[in-house]
């Protein structure tokens, strides 16, 4: 009998893993409300069904028959994955511990009842609530909604005035209407991104990355990660350690995750989030270059209980880098300008917008007008480079 295999979601970052598993002969079903995704053309077949509505996407997963689920690089729909691996005895991880994952007010409680390190942070519905809070911890601090993905509705706030915008503007993008208001922690060198992948409750794999903001726009959406990380081992094998004690915690058995953590200056260990599925950003493929691990057919063997004990512990050969082109500006998209040395790097691309296209100044992860993976010569290059990309990649739209 042919394996059949539902995804939740069809977007552009999604198609990978729905080619795999075409790739391997599956029966592929996807589902989302959005028909008109790229991923559904590839499909045996689409139904028009949330992937947050996990109860109605349960009835279609029994209906079907489904062999696995896959909630690739989506937050939102990583806990209706689990709910119906669950309800169906399909493999997956614990409802529970995946919506504690997917909900920063629900996962930042879980880490200061576990003793872990964790910055001072409360959830709130009400503005007048979250005041009286931002008095105790001060600022700066962060504004973000309980359950958004790709950095959506997050804003630094640097004086206590600014809080209202925020926190209005962090409800915009929450389902749960419900906003954290969390202490800024100072970080040494770059924050950490990456993914990992568990097999049979172990972290058997981990890349991790150093993650790159755009200072001349909003600083608070990765532009890209940088890969190896330049942190210190010691460190690195702590950030290790902490996230098994938290896996096994959890109960957590198989799949992928997605890191954001971060060093404090005194040396702690940080997590900020732990998605419990893959990366955005391309962090699967660029993985894949650097180490010959591929995460994405890992997560679709994982899905239907297959083994995945080829996911093992590898070093990063070379320097390597996702890269989220993106404008400065709103305006009318013109060009893409790219300098003399920046094409002998360029591995892939993928540009999404043409002449004459309305783009958005960078705010988000919707925002991206493209794609791309780059390798450098070394540490230093790509660093620079990539810190300073407007000199080597720059989006020319007129106002």
């Amino acid at each position: 009998m042919t394996k059949k295999i539902l995804f939740l979601g069809a977007a552009p970052s999604q198609i990978p893993p729905i080619k795999y598993a075409k790739s391997q002969g599956y029966y592929v079903i996807t589902c989302d409300y959005l028909p008109e995704n790229p991923g559904h053309e590839l499909a045996d077949e689409y139904h028009n069904v949330s992937t947050t509505d996990k109860d109605a996407v349960l009835e279609l997963a029994k209906k079907l028959e489904i062999d696995g689920i896959v909630a690739y690089a989506s937050d939102p729909a990583a806990p209706t994955a689990a709910y119906v691996a669950e309800k169906m005895r399909l493999p997956g991880n614990p409802y529970d511990s995946v919506l504690i994952l997917a909900r920063k007010d629900l996962f930042r409680a879980f880490l200061k009842d576990n003793g872990f390190n964790v910055p001072k942070s409360e959830s709130f519905y009400s503005l007048v609530d979250a005041k009286v809070w931002l008095d105790k911890i001060s600022v700066p601090a962060f504004i973000k909604p309980v359950d958004s993905s790709g950095s959506k509705g997050v804003t630094e706030i640097h004086d206590k005035n600014q809080l209202e915008d925020a926190f209005n503007y962090a409800l915009n993008f929450s389902r749960e209407k419900k906003v954290v208001v969390e202490e800024k922690i100072v970080k040494q060198g770059y924050q950490v991104a990456g993914d990992g992948f568990i097999v049979d409750g172990e972290l058997a794999f981990r890349c991790w990355a150093d993650e790159h903001f755009d200072k001349l726009c909003n600083g608070l959406v990765p532009i890209g990660q940088t890969f190896p990380t330049s942190h210190e081992k010691n460190l690195l094998d702590e950030a290790h350690k902490e996230t098994q004690r938290l896996l096994d915690l959890l109960g957590m058995k198989t799949g992928a995750l997605n890191f954001d953590f971060l060093f404090s200056q005194d040396g702690k260990f940080y997590f900020l989030e732990l998605g419990p599925r893959n990366g955005g950003c391309l962090i699967p493929e660029v993985i894949r270059y650097a180490t010959g691990i591929d995460l994405i057919q890992a997560t679709v063997d994982a899905a239907l209980g297959l083994d995945c004990s080829y996911v093992q512990q590898k070093h990063v050969s070379g320097f390597w880098s996702s890269y989220m082109v993106h404008s400065l500006q709103d305006g009318i998209f013109d060009k893409l300008e790219i300098s003399e040395r920046a094409p002998k790097m360029i591995v892939e691309q993928n540009i999404y917008v043409s002449k004459n296209d309305e783009v958005k100044q960078y705010s988000g992860s919707n925002d991206t007008l493209g794609m791309m993976i780059l390798k450098y010569p070394s540490m230093n290059v790509m660093l620079d480079m990539i810190d300073n990309m407007e000199h080597d990649i720059r989006v020319i739209a007129n106002s």
